[in-house]
Order: structure tokens, then C-alpha cells, then sequence
């Protein structure tokens, strides 16, 4: 059975910073490129980034860039978002997912349940 836990959401206010971890068991870690995603209240399920599992490429929204980080342990089946300058309208549900394939765009195989992120401004 596979599973996917997201943790280390929160509250933190405008400017702050969050790391969000996603645990992965029951796959073949290192087969699967992971991503990230977010779904704001009202909105739709949104891209924030991916790591492709074969060279490790990564890839942003490009509000996001150059203050989010996405990395992935595959001797402990993690991976990571690292958030810096978080941003009040970036509150939303995060989600980790790994897909297999070789580009990390486009249906994913597996889901975590969410980890809310409260960023107050």
C-alpha cells in the first residue's frame, strides 16, 4: 500500500519561512519524480514544483522561484519543500505527489492527504 505523509505545515506570518516534509513508503522511491502542489480556498489545485527522478531537474511556478526549494532524500524515501518569503496569499493546502515516468508533469500516480499552510499578513 502506498502512502504519501505530508507534514510541517502551519501557521507563520508574511515573510516567514516553512519546510514541508512528505514521507513516501510502500513504492520504489527513487522510480517516481515527486512534485508539489497547493490548493488555495476557492481555487483550483495548483503546480508549485517537481523533481524529475532520473537527474534530479527541477522545476517552479514562477512565483515561486528563487524562494521555494524543492529537494528529496531517496535513502530515507523523502522528499522536501522549503519555503522562504512566504507570502499571505500563498495560504492554501499543500501536497506532495510522485508519478512515474520521466517528466514530473502531468497525471501523478500517487497523492499525500494535504498539510495546511496559514501564511498571516
Amino acid at each position: 500500500q502506498v502512502q504519501l505523509v505530508e507534514s510541517g505545515g502551519g501557521l507563520v506570518q508574511a515573510g516567514g519561512s516553512l519546510r514541508l516534509s512528505c514521507a513516501a513508503s510502500g513504492l520504489m522511491f527513487s522510480s517516481y519524480g515527486v512534485g508539489w502542489f497547493r490548493r488555495a480556498p476557492g481555487k483550483e489545485r495548483e503546480f508549485v514544483a517537481a523533481m524529475k527522478r532520473s537527474d534530479g531537474s527541477t522545476f517552479y511556478r514562477g512565483s515561486v522561484k528563487g524562494r521555494f526549494t524543492i529537494s528529496r532524500d531517496n535513502a530515507k524515501n523523502m522528499m522536501y519543500l522549503q519555503m522562504d518569503r512566504l507570502k499571505d496569499e500563498e495560504t492554501a493546502v499543500y501536497f506532495c505527489g510522485a508519478k512515474g515516468g520521466s517528466s514530473p508533469f502531468g497525471e501523478y500516480d500517487y497523492w499525500g492527504q494535504g498539510t495546511q499552510v496559514t501564511v498571516s499578513s
